[in-house]
């Protein structure tokens, strides 16, 4: 199962995270971007992920002219330390207007909003030399089912995703799907919802798809399944990887952490299915424990590649002759085995 390519990594700057959680505040110091530049640079990782606000902060404040200043700024800072922007994603859920949803607001008005923030990401993109839109529908649901309708609210995201395609005739669309949290429940919760609301868009060649590990598990399905599938179509675009220990609030726990097994049989999937081979990156989305002292705030990264490569390694040594012959007899339950013993080796 050898490989032409080797794998390359990408973090985000909230993945540097304080501590903080809905039941109590930071338990570590916040630090600057040049911090966590200078962090992640220092652990190897090739790129970094952007939301706009990351990118330009206060960025609602800020004309367009100040927003692209601020964006051509960051994008010489990256150039200068030899760091790529993997992608850029309008941060929709944390602007007041967009309380009801963005794209899927029951208010016009609100739904511009979002439609034009999210122009504004484009251009954003654009100028740090990335063609990749990363949209997490995040409020794009509903608290009561009576409030809004299902069918109007896809219609919306389609002229939402029809829009941006509209505005930028190179850039890729990369939906990440989620089941809930924060809403109760959420319009496009899976790869199989993004990759169908792309055939109705005006270009569905530019409408791709991101897993997170820990959003597959919160919808009841294996992570390596939601990755097959999506690779099957040519449409898993980028990733993040991370661990979840059940169907509880996204934990974004350090990849491996909770189940070892399925974090292994996605990254066999990553290596059958080739990814990476066209530039794709693998992005940690993981947070340190909020227990976490500051001298040990970066493990929960290292310590996620550590896994990483060495399940890289597990699934190029893997035992396929063997695993086929049981596969053959139907004799699954040495297969099971044959797994777990792989693992402990």
């Amino acid at each position: 199962m050898a490989r032409s390519t080797e794998y390359r990594f990408c973090v985000g700057p909230w993945n540097f995270s304080e501590g903080r959680d809905p039941y109590g505040p930071e338990t570590r110091p916040a630090q600057s971007f040049d911090w966590k530049l200078d962090a992640l640079k220092k652990l190897g990782f090739e790129a970094m992920m952007f939301h706009d606000d990351d990118a330009v902060p206060d960025i609602d404040t800020k004309s367009a002219a100040q927003v692209l200043k601020e964006a051509r700024e960051l994008r010489r800072r990256l150039d200068g330390e030899g760091i790529a922007a993997e992608m850029v994603a309008p941060r929709l859920w944390f602007a007041p207007e967009t309380i009801d949803g963005g794209f899927t607001s029951n208010d016009p008005k609100q739904r511009r909003y979002a439609i034009d923030r999210s122009r504004q990401c484009l251009d954003i993109a654009r100028v740090l030399g990335t063609d990749l839109i990363v949209l997490w529908l995040a409020r794009e649901g509903t608290y009561l089912r009576e409030s809004k309708s299902c069918g109007r609210s896809t219609e919306l995201l389609v002229q939402a995703l029809d829009a941006m395609l509209a505005h930028d005739k190179k850039a890729r669309l990369c939906i990440e799907p989620k089941p809930n949290e924060p809403m109760d429940h959420a319009y496009i919760p899976t790869i199989g919802h993004a990759l169908a609301i792309a055939q109705l868009t005006r270009d569905p060649k530019r409408v791709g798809a991101l897993i997170e590990s820990a959003h597959a598990i919160l919808a009841g399905l294996d992570p390596s399944d939601e990755i097959d599938f999506a690779m099957s179509f040519g449409k898993l675009w980028s990733l993040h990887l991370n661990d979840q220990n059940g169907l509880k609030f996204d934990q974004d726990k350090p990849f491996g952490s909770a189940n070892l097994r399925v974090a292994f049989n996605q990254v066999r999937v990553l290596e059958r299915t080739g990814y990476g081979r066209k530039g794709e990156y693998v992005c940690f989305d993981v947070h340190p424990f909020r227990t976490t002292k500051m001298e040990h705030a970066l493990k929960h990264l290292e310590n996620s590649r550590k896994t990483f490569l060495r399940l890289v390694e597990k699934a190029r040594s893997y035992p396929t002759k063997a695993a086929d012959a049981l596969i053959a007899d139907r004799n699954y339950q040495d297969l099971d085995q044959l797994v777990i013993e792989h693992l402990l080796g």
